[in-house]
Order: structure tokens, then sequence, then C-alpha cells
């Protein structure tokens, strides 16, 4: 082997690999990919029993249901349309009626649900993940200080209600 074809050769199984590892990531993506729909899209575009995607709402009044052992079963609406969910597990502390939810799994053929194997609630009053807050805000749903914001985290102005050393107010 010449010198040119021995470059050559070693150029070749490098971009091979590269090729090879490229391929890889691509396939593992694609694997893990979620989409994410509102009950109202369910309605629109039906999705396909057995395909993974992310469900997120609000938790329906009166829909939570206890089940057997850790079984729970409720409703998430958008307020347009309703999707019934079945979970086993343990479910947030911060879940309950009225309150938002992304919920991540798969519809079922047999009982037409959808089965949700991880349920994510908001973690504090301030939170809700950013899709299902557009969403809700969008159909008018949204509570949180009409606008959807975060409140500020500055501190209170001290000129509008100053106190001094006894606690009067100036």
């Amino acid at each position: 082997m010449t010198r040119k074809q021995k470059r050559l050769a070693i150029i070749g199984g490098g971009m091979s690999f590269i090729v090879a590892a490229v391929l890889l990531v691509m396939f593992a993506f694609g694997q893990s990919i979620a989409y994410f729909y509102m009950p109202a899209d369910l309605e629109k575009t039906p999705v396909n029993p057995g395909t993974r995607i992310r469900l997120g709402g609000l938790v329906a009044e009166g829909s939570i249901k206890r089940g057997e052992g850790r079984t729970v079963s409720f409703t998430v609406t958008d307020g347009e349309a309703t999707v019934p969910v079945s979970y086993t597990g343990i479910l947030p502390d911060l879940f309950r009626e009225g309150q938002g939810v992304v919920t991540e799994g798969m519809f079922d053929a047999a009982t037409h649900g959808f089965v949700a194997d991880s349920v994510l609630a908001k973690h504090d009053e301030n939170y809700m993940p950013k899709e299902v807050a557009d969403r809700l805000k969008d159909k008018g749903l949204w509570q949180h200080g009409g606008e959807g914001e975060a409140p500020s985290t500055a501190t209170p102005s001290t000129s509008a209600a100053s106190a001094d050393k006894t606690g009067a107010t100036k």
C-alpha cells in the first residue's frame, strides 16, 4: 500500500465511523421523542394506539377516582374536550382537581383511554409548562393574575410605606 492509499483508507474509516455515530444518535432521538397534545388537538388529529405522546391540560373537577392499589383515573381537559387518563403509581403531592398537569404515555386500544406512565403536576403556585399555559391563555382558561406572568421577585418599594424603628409608618 502506498502512502496515498493508507491516507485514503484512514480518511474513509474515519468518515464511516462519523456516519455510523450520527445514525445511532438520530435513531436514539427518534425513539425518545414524545409529541405534546391538548385534548382538543386529539379530537382534530387522532393518535394511533401505541404512539408515545405528552398530554397536557387541567385535571377536570370531580374526575379523580382511586382504584385498587395505586391506580388512579382522572380526566384531563382544556375547556373544549376531555380525555380519560389511567395512571398506576404515586401521584405528585400537588396533584389535584383544577390544577395543571402533563402526562406522558400512550393510548390503549382495548380501553380507548390514555394510559400514563408519568404524571407531572405544577411544583409551585407560579409554574406551569409553557405549552400548557399558552394554550390555556388562548382559550381564556388561564387564571393566574389574568396575564399569566410570574410575579416579580423584586422587593416592595420602601418609599410607599416605610417604617421607622418603632414600627410606625411615615
